[in-house]
């Protein structure tokens, strides 16, 4: 998308945004029948044509609206009117935004091209499509417009992989697509299999992975920056590609939705494309432990001790706690074999977390306040919010097992999303700022361009903000 400083004299399409208030100081300079139709609300848009252009009239809601709610209507825009759009210089008429929210406003026009399989057949990605303004230099219409691309790539990359069906983003699939990523975006890319992972001692992601048609690929992706003095962060991605729970079979009804079980490591995925083609000034390690969970003669059964990568042992009472197995031996394998300033993993982890906040928001445990500040700070910014949850030790005795030091669940119906963070401060190695991300309810859910749940995108722009924004 081309973002272009200037203003023909005439346009066969136009953007035209109003709040409210702005609807009621200009609304005199239309047709007076217009305001029967058109208000200025969010989301409200209303279609002016003459012979020789097309006005779209689009209303952000009342003044002081937040920048990530203008982001909101320009992707409900770009989805609704897909049809109608012409692939044409266009002028945005929008001289009460700031310049951070136009950047949200470009951002919604391409997030909102996306649909499953994605392709760029949308007006919005021809080479045709120009936004004219005269009320930003053209050296920030360019920041601009490689900021809404490089995020709209990380994004639609997140959704599209946690939208493919299982048996499209088989383990080889999907670590063909991660080493063409490292190629293009200069990331340092290794993958360990299943002998290399034995070799490793990396019991506790094996144990998940051992009742697999397909071979282990426990990944490393390195975002380097060349400035000096950088910061470096640490990212885990719970990365099981379809999930039946194993030998604890999971109710059939919603199997199909396990296909997501992968939205911490897209999540991963979507931030580091946006760094790489930003080049932001920062480290970047993150772990994909890819995996389905499986089963099969070769299954990891309940009543299993496995030994973890740190030494740990754990005793296996549900096979389908797999995803806290398999981040135990990420978080301890980067603790140990990195320096990192900070650590964070996310996962699509509990139901006990979808229990407690639908797809309001994830869960959120942190060991350090200023992490745990900037996470909801930087949350409520992008509108990919996280509500803090305790780490109290109160919670340790339920994970005490009398055949290991573990166990992997307590049994207990009750906080199963803070046992499953309390057994993974376990694999820390002390790591004195880290946070989980329990992002069950808001990975995968109800969406604009889809008629059932589906990818949403959660977690891209929480860490791609986060990750710009820490010096």
């Amino acid at each position: 998308m081309k973002l272009i400083n200037k203003k023909n004299k005439s346009y066969a399409q136009i953007f035209q945004l109003f709040t409210e208030e702005e609807w009621g100081k200009t609304n005199q300079n239309f047709n007076k029948n217009v305001s029967s139709f058109f208000t200025g609300k969010k989301n409200e848009v209303f279609v002016i044509t003459t012979e020789d252009s097309i006005t779209y009239c689009i209303g952000l809601g009342k003044s002081g609206i937040q920048d990530f709610e203008i982001q909101q209507v320009a992707t409900k825009f770009s989805q609704t009117q897909k049809k109608n759009l012409l692939p044409a210089s266009t002028l945005l008429e929008a001289d009460f935004l700031n310049e951070k929210q136009f950047e949200e406003f470009v951002k919604g026009l391409l997030i909102g091209t996306y649909h499953y399989p994605f392709d760029k057949s949308h007006p919005f990605w021809s080479a045709d499509f120009e936004i004219h303004t005269e009320n930003v230099t053209q050296q920030k219409l360019d920041n601009i417009s490689q900021k809404a691309e490089a995020l709209s790539n990380g994004q639609i990359a997140c959704q599209d992989w946690l939208n493919k069906p299982a048996n499209l983003k088989k383990p080889e699939i999907f670590s063909a697509y991660l080493q063409d990523l490292a190629k293009t975006h200069q990331l340092n890319y290794t993958s360990f299999d299943r002998k290399k992972c034995e070799e490793l001692g990396l019991g506790a992601y094996l144990s998940v992975n051992q009742g697999s048609a397909y071979d282990a690929a426990f990944t490393i992706l390195e975002y380097k920056t060349t400035a000096n003095n950088a910061k470096t962060i640490g990212l885990v991605g719970k990365c099981v590609l379809f999930d039946t729970g194993g030998v604890s079979l999971k109710n059939p009804d919603n199997m199909h939705y396990m296909k997501s079980d992968m939205g911490g490591a897209t999540a991963v995925l979507g931030a580091l494309i946006y760094a790489s083609e930003m080049k932001l000034p920062v480290n970047i390690i993150a772990i994909l432990p890819i995996t389905d969970n499986a089963i099969s003669e070769n299954a990891f059964l309940p009543s299993d001790v496995i030994t973890a990568y740190n030494g740990k042992t754990i005793e296996v009472l549900n096979t389908d706690a797999e995803g806290r197995m398999i981040l135990a031996d990420g978080l301890s394998y980067l603790v140990k074999n990195y320096q990192t300033d900070l650590l964070i993993d996310l996962a699509t982890l509990t139901g006990s977390s979808v229990r407690m906040f639908g797809d309001t928001c994830g869960a959120l445990f942190s060991n350090d306040e200023d992490l745990k500040n900037l996470l909801v700070k930087t949350g409520d910014k992008t509108n990919q919010r996280l509500w803090n949850l305790p780490l109290w030790d109160v919670w340790k005795d339920d994970i005490q097992s009398d055949v290991a030091d573990l166990k992997n669940i307590s049994m207990k119906p009750i906080g199963d999303c803070i046992i499953a963070a309390k057994f993974l401060e376990h694999f820390i190695e002390g790591h004195p700022k880290w946070a989980h991300l329990d992002i069950a309810g808001v990975a995968f859910g109800s969406v604009g361009y889809a008629k059932e749940k589906a990818a949403t995108g959660f977690g891209v722009q929480l860490l791609a903000d986060l990750i710009e924004n820490y010096h």
